[in-house]
């Protein structure tokens, strides 16, 4: 059973109503942790790893049709949007012309299915604090839901650990601090946990499609689909060349002693290795989140494993209340479900454009969404219109939370088509149909207001 700081935690949770699985496989990381493992992953143990491109895969229309007719998509819901200053479903938000991000997700597989007549199913994994919500707004679907298969599954929750001894947190102020997501691993322990393997299996499902629902370009494409299931591989990852804004962030490598593709988030990186980590020559590609896996090969890793997959651990230092660092530090115990990668022989990486790479973890990303840079079709697929992204950097202690962004952008984005950059320091309010070209600069020293139709060309400019 272990120690008693463990025995504590495994109480807690079962006292919650966490699922069995769920609790052994928090058990194991625990069990990692009292023995001294950190999941760091030093720069001395990898190389930089290559990939093939989906530009150059031929995949027949044939190849592509049977191919997502066997597919099944989930898509990652469990996230507030707490750093946008949201307390609901981050994938609520508008992205433009009344349409959520899940108005957009429901409409672009109902608009597969028909054209390739294929069941498709959409799943979505949910947390407590989004299932209502989200299940609600996705009711206008009537026709969503396929039979026989659920809309929705919960991910779990682990409780945070003090750093000091492992001894689970108490919060009285405020129990749900006490608790935190496991990472998006948790995707393989609450599939199986909920019997969803088995299910999607049973109705005759060959492969399942991963991506958060924050990234509108992640569409469930028959090409990718058709590429995967010729290739035979039982997990793969589709990959993005790095640029600049992706220094801090985690790559994909190629680990030296057994040769298994690995991928090594920020919080895995020695602060050694920083300097590495940063190497956009050295690391090129960094991953999408999107993700395939075979599910019969997923059932037989979990099954040989007793529902344990062993993902590499995330050892995240936090503190108990993230909004106030003089609370308690505490260890959140995590895993990436990208890093099952390293779990399969023979996983693989396809190198795609951005165009399957925009999600929104900023109030930045979310106006270049919301802007003329892309249009959405009538498949309900992004289409990049602009010649170029537009590096956007609004001031933070204005437009960090959704509520005070949009009251600076009343009657909607600016037009960013044909900017290069766009960065804004203090408060400014923008009015209907104002321009952006090439690289501007405003800064404010007090709220100031552009008018209406306002063309803005100009770099260090005052607003």
């Amino acid at each position: 059973m272990g120690s008693p700081a463990l025995k504590r935690a495994r109480a807690k949770m079962a006292d919650a109503g966490v699922d069995e699985v769920a609790i052994d496989t928090f058990s194991h990381y625990f069990r990692l942790l009292e023995h001294g493992e950190t999941g760091m992953v030093p720069e001395a143990t990898i190389d930089p790893v290559d990939m093939p491109s989906l530009a150059d895969v031929e995949v027949d229309d044939a190849t592509a049709a049977e191919a997502i007719r066997h597919t099944a998509v989930v898509k990652l819901n469990g996230g507030l949007g707490t750093s946008m200053g949201m307390d609901r479903a981050k994938s609520l938000l508008c992205v433009g012309r009344g349409r959520s991000f899940l108005d957009i997700i429901a409409r672009q597989v109902l608009h597969l299915r028909e054209t390739h007549d294929a069941p498709l199913p959409l799943i979505f994994m949910n947390s407590f604090r989004t299932s209502a919500d989200t299940m609600a707004a996705l009711a206008r679907y009537d026709d969503l839901a396929v039979d026989g298969l659920p809309l929705e599954f919960l991910q779990n929750k682990v409780p945070k650990l003090l750093e000091k001894d492992l001894s689970p947190v108490g919060w009285p102020a405020d129990p749900d601090l006490e608790w935190c997501p496991p990472g998006h691993g948790d995707l393989y322990t609450a599939m199986r946990g909920t019997g969803l393997i088995d299910l999607l299996l049973e109705r005759g499902y060959r492969h399942v499609f991963v991506s958060n629902s924050d990234n509108l370009g992640a569409v469930p494409d028959p090409r990718v689909a058709g590429w995967f299931a010729g290739s035979g591989a039982p997990f793969a990852i589709e990959a993005v060349r790095r640029t600049p804004s992706d220094r801090k962030g985690g790559h994909f490598a190629r680990r030296r002693t057994d040769g298994r593709i690995v991928l090594r988030e920020t919080a895995q990186t020695p602060d050694a290795d920083r300097d590495a980590l940063a190497d956009l020559d050295r690391h090129r590609f960094c991953s999408t989140n999107n993700l395939w896996f075979d599910l019969g090969a997923m059932k037989q890793a979990l099954d040989v494993r007793q529902g344990i997959l062993g993902l590499p651990l995330i050892r995240n230092v936090k503190t108990v209340d993230p909004g106030d660092p003089s609370t308690p530090k505490v260890i959140q115990v995590e895993t990436a479900m990208g890093a099952a990668i390293e779990v399969f022989e023979g996983s693989q990486l396809i190198e795609v454009g951005r165009d399957r790479f925009v999600p929104v973890k900023t109030t930045n990303d979310l106006l270049v969404l919301r802007s003329d840079v892309y249009a959405v079709g009538a498949d309900f697929v992004l289409d990049q219109v602009a010649s170029e992204i537009p590096f956007v950097d609004l001031d933070t202690d204005v437009y960090r939370l959704v509520g005070e962004f949009d009251k600076r952008f009343p009657e909607g984005a600016p037009s960013l088509v044909r900017a290069s950059s766009f960065r804004v320091d203090g408060d400014v309010t923008f009015g209907r149909g104002v321009q952006v070209v090439g690289d501007v600069e405003l800064s404010a020293t007090r709220p100031e207001r552009i008018d209406a139709g306002a063309v803005l060309e100009s770099t260090g400019s005052d607003a």
